[in-house]
């Protein structure tokens, strides 16, 4: 219980110390630990987060890993805990079987900050293992005639332990007749030698039986025993003795199989059997088994395998050569092998970045790299190179680490991909060399503007368009890439006679297409000038502009405008209106006039020009074609006319052409008195032919609106005399209902039979009284029309008329007669039909009253 107690104390300590050393060593970049061997998967080695000061949430996020650069992983990083653990269980005398201190050596990457922390972990031995003997039975035959305190090599046992731990002490028990004896060798290792202590007799005992026990010094102590059995001989006075003790030799690894390494030599002196020496390899290790062999007759030791200076560097045998006698000798062979240059050194990416920002700042690191090569002295010294022509240039970090950093600026613009390829040489002869390739893509950062194709742009856009015609198309393209390169469009501010220029142009957003969203007029607008920005789809977003004109193409849609003579109508009522004097005795080629006439058009769209279309005398005057002079062609004879008519026509050179006439009046006189009075009697002729043209239309009128109301007077009257019938019937059917004395009060006058039919009299009499004055002229109902249809029943005492006899003399009187109407009167029998229509609403009025 109590060396349990200081087992698991000393243990402790050990852990204690290896922390400390670890937080010394993790300022220097190098942390250290120690673990004792053969630890279950997961145990704790050392905690590395802390010790590097490393944030726990950000581990992952920043790529920290373990890489082992052997051939299996035996740490890991916990993830959660930031503890250094074990990846497996692991065996030290597997691992550093000739090695005191065994130290595994890993490494933490940083991949986020590009940074690797070196790890050594020491691997402390256990007492797991026990010496043991390679024969655990073992035969040695010894001569009756051996002297006491001869000496004969025992098998050594084997403890893969170290320290303490490995083997520490023989001894021998079982008989009197020997003794053992231990000899140091030249390593430090002990030497079991079995001694002749008394003399042997082979007729007294001819075996002799013993036991040789190996301890190590662990707690508690393992032991391992062998078996030795001893044969006593017959005399056999010498014994082989080698040439040399130790034979060393040094070969290159790349020896062929099958070479003799070295020759041992042992003579023996006897003759015959005895005499006769074979030769053996006595391994205490299994380490030598398949890679030398001794031939027993020739002491010739060959390689049966091939060498390899980076798994072992040095080989120890023990030889012995042993006659017919069983006597022997041994001698140690020491096999160094020396490097040769087979290994290409070993180019690993312990990290790479495989996109880059093109805005990262130089000096950003792209990549970290490991190099190594297995080889040792010159061929194990490594050169790390970049191929040339790339941004790019190589760092010595530490130890064998290089880092692969930005040597300026990248532009993707230029180069969207570098594919980067790192040559690493070993210093051997000649030169081994591997390769690697980084491809490295340039992520786009939105440092471009959009760029028009053309510095501006123009375009004719003829007027009077069709609203929505497309104009033009502007186009501008972004050299950046995905969303920073969509280029979307958009109209700058502006405006056109004061409505705004959105109005009138539109640009799509995707195409650029830019649209005339109206109709454009030349003699309006002749020219637009606007911008156009694009725009990228970039954080923030980059923009540029470009101007656009718009020229607007005349067309021919103006015919020229005659400003003199003026046009009629626009100096009504003046008889000077277009009226030009030209002397009788004027020559030819005399001005007489000039019609003066402009285009709202531009252009060959408003040259003008002149010619004579119609005139009274078409040889007396000439239009100038481009100027618009009107001049006599000859001199004025007397049988000219005094009124001259000229009709000029005006043309534009569009096409097609337009055009306009001016009308000019010419009056051949040769004083101003003669003009007046020329156009005096041209004045009374035209009133004369307006008042007969104004009173024959005023005729039509009056005739029209006789004529109308005429036809609306009789259709009401139809209209009344069918509600009337209507009403007739329904009281014949009261009255034949009532009984045949209904009827006898109403007075016969009232009644019209015409084949069983009834109809009233004097419902609708009215007077019209006319006077020459319309304003005195009137209309009188007689009191019958406002009255009801059926008068009140006469007196008994005066007898009802019979139907058919004439009217009473007071009906008759009650009509007065209508003033006569003169025909000699104009204005009466104009006045008329007027007064008729103005009276026909008083009649539908009556009418009206008298249905109801």
């Amino acid at each position: 219980m109590c060396a349990a107690g200081r087992r698991w104390g000393r243990r402790q300590r050990v852990l204690l110390w290896g922390v400390l050393l670890a937080a010394w060593e993790a300022a220097w970049g190098q942390l250290r630990y120690s673990v004792p061997e053969e630890m279950p998967k997961g145990s704790f080695v050392g905690d590395v987060a802390k010790d590097l000061g490393l944030q726990m949430p950000a581990l992952p996020d920043r790529g920290v890993r373990i890489i082992d650069r052997g051939r299996r992983q035996y740490f890991a990083l916990h993830g959660k805990t930031g503890h250094l653990v074990t990846a497996e269980r692991i065996d030290r005398e597997q691992l550093c079987r000739l090695v005191q201190q065994c130290v595994l050596r890993c490494e933490l990457i940083v991949e986020g900050e590009m940074q690797v922390y070196k790890i050594d972990v020491e691997i402390t031995d256990i007492n797991d293992n026990s010496p043991t003997f390679k024969d655990i039975e073992v035969e040695e035959k010894i001569s009756e005639t051996t002297a006491p305190g001869s000496r004969f090599t025992l098998p050594r046992a084997h403890d893969p332990d170290s320290g303490q731990n490995s083997l520490q002490s023989y001894k021998l028990s079982g008989d009197e007749h020997f003794s053992l004896a231990v000899q140091t060798g030249p390593g430090g290792d002990q030497r079991p030698e079995l001694v002749l202590a008394k003399a042997l007799d082979r007729e007294e005992v001819a075996f002799h039986e013993l036991v040789l026990r190996a301890s190590d010094g662990g707690e508690p102590a393992r032991t391992g025993t062998a078996r030795i059995r001893v044969t006593v001989l017959d005399a056999n006075d010498n014994a082989p003795v080698f040439s040399q003790a130790e034979y060393t030799v040094r070969v290159p690894e790349d020896v062929p199989v099958g070479s003799v390494l070295v020759t041992v030599t042992a003579t023996d002196a006897d003759e015959g059997l005895n005499g006769n020496v074979r030769y053996s390899l006595q391994k205490e290790a299994d380490m030598a088994l398949d890679i030398v062999n001794v031939d027993a007759e020739t002491g010739e030791i060959t390689l049966v395998r091939s060498l390899d200076f980076e798994e072992s560097n040095a080989y120890e045998l023990e030889v012995q050569a042993r006659d017919g006698g069983q006597l022997y000798d041994t001698a140690k062979v020491e096999i160094t092998v020396t490097d040769v240059n087979d290994n290409a050194p070993e180019l690993t990416v312990t990290s790479q970045l495989s996109e880059i920002s093109e805005d990262a700042p130089s000096g950003t690191v792209v990549a970290l790299l490991h190099v190594q090569d297995q080889d040792s002295g010159a061929n194990g010294e490594v050169r790390c190179s970049l191929d040339g022509g790339v941004p790019f240039h190589l760092e010595s970090s530490q130890d064998s680490y290089y880092r692969v950093v930005t040597a300026r600026e990248l532009d993707r613009e230029q180069e969207s991909e570098y594919n980067v390829t790192v040559r690493v040489a070993d210093g051997g002869r000649p030169s081994l060399q591997s390769s690697r390739v980084l491809c490295v893509r340039v992520l786009d950062v939105n440092d471009n503007a959009p760029v028009f194709s053309q510095e501006r742009y123009s375009a004719r856009l003829s007027e009077n368009n069709v609203a929505g015609l497309l104009v033009l198309r502007v186009r501008a393209t972004d050299s950046d890439w995905g969303e920073n390169a969509r280029v979307r469009y958009r109209l700058g501010e502006g405006g056109v006679r004061g409505s705004p220029l959105s109005s009138y142009v539109s640009v799509q957003a995707e195409t650029g297409a830019l649209y005339a969203l109206r109709s454009f007029d030349y003699e309006e607008v002749r020219e637009v000038g606007l911008w156009v920005w694009a725009e990228d789809g970039g954080s923030p977003a980059l923009s540029s502009n470009v101007s656009v004109r718009l020229v607007i193409v005349d067309e021919n849609d103006n015919a020229p405008q005659v400003l003199y003579p003026p046009p009629a109508g626009v100096l009504s009522g003046s008889v000077w209106s277009g009226v030009e004097l030209a002397a009788r005795s004027s020559e030819a080629g005399a001005l007489v006039a000039k019609v003066v006439a402009v285009d709202a058009d531009a252009g060959q769209n408003a040259w003008l020009s002149y010619e004579l279309a119609k005139a009274t005398e078409p040889g007396l005057f000439r239009v100038g074609l481009h100027s618009g002079e009107v001049r006599t062609a000859r001199s004025p004879l007397a049988r000219d006319a005094a009124r001259q008519s000229l009709v000029v026509l005006v043309k534009d050179h569009g096409r097609p052409a337009l055009s306009a006439t001016a009308t000019l009046s010419v009056v051949l006189a040769e004083s101003v008195a003669e003009l007046l009075a020329e156009l005096g009697s041209a004045a009374r002729a035209e009133a004369e032919a307006g008042a007969g043209e104004a009173g024959g239309s005023l005729t039509r009128w009056l005739v029209l609106a006789v004529a109308a109301v005429s036809c609306l007077f009789v259709a009401f009257l139809l209209l009344l005399l069918a509600l009337r019938l209507r009403r007739w019937r329904r009281s014949q059917q009261q009255l034949l209902a009532a009984g045949s004395g209904a009827l006898r009060g109403v007075p016969a006058t009232h009644f019209v039979g015409i084949d069983g039919v009834r109809a009233f009299l004097h419902s609708y009499s009215h007077d019209v009284s006319l006077t020459a004055d319309s304003r005195k002229s009137h209309l009188r109902f007689s009191a019958a029309s406002c009255c009801d249809t059926l008068p009140a029943r006469p007196p008994p005492d005066e007898p009802a008329p019979l139907l058919g006899d004439q009217e009473p003399a007071g009906a008759q009187q009650a009509d007065p007669a209508p003033l006569p109407v003169s025909s000699s009167d104009q204005s009466v029998s104009a006045k008329l039909p007027l007064l008729l229509f103005c009276s026909f609403p008083a009649v539908l009025c009556s009418l009206c009253t008298e249905v109801c």
